[in-house]
């Protein structure tokens, strides 16, 4: 009777282990939006002595560096955890101590894939905030992804949400 015992177990480990792989989600986290209006490159501005209209004229007062973390898992951590787990949590105890052992093995072992596969995925995002004083008075502030050749103390011309050095 452990002949057919033992092949069933695993067989259901695999069977739980999928199913659980199916419940998670696989798509991954969304990058983060960078928004203020960077125009790709910045580009020498002629001095007009008429602002048109919109247009303004400041000076880069900061440049700041955004960081953060981006987290993306496909599963299959969770579903190699499962079977290490069911697997190993198979090995103890008997009868029905050794079904609630390989039950608990294949949980604890998909939640500590996924926790694994996540911290491994795990993707440094990096973006700048870049803050221009006004000549009129106030501040805009632009999320960018390169802040290019800006530096403080730069004067620049904000048309339309870009930003171009002076």
């Amino acid at each position: 009777m452990l002949k057919i015992q033992r092949p069933l177990a695993i067989a259901g480990t695999l069977v739980v282990a999928g199913s659980l792989a199916a419940c998670g989600h696989n798509r991954p986290a969304p990058a983060p939006q960078y928004s203020g209006g960077y125009s790709g490159s910045y580009q020498a501005a002629p001095v007009y002595p008429n602002n048109p209209q919109g247009t303004e004229y400041g000076r880069v007062s900061n440049i700041e560096v955004l960081q953060g973390r981006s987290q993306g898992t496909s599963g299959a951590g969770a579903v190699i955890g499962a079977v290490v787990g069911g697997v190993l949590g198979n090995q103890i105890g008997k009868g029905s101590g050794r079904a609630a052992a390989t039950g608990v093995g294949v949980v604890g072992g998909a939640l500590a894939g996924n926790a694994i596969e996540g911290r491994n995925n795990a993707q440094e995002v990096q973006g700048y905030r870049i803050s221009v004083q006004l000549d009129q008075g106030g501040y805009r502030v632009y999320d960018v992804p390169h802040p290019g050749d800006l530096r403080i103390g730069d004067r620049v011309r904000l048309y339309n949400g870009q930003l171009s050095r002076l």
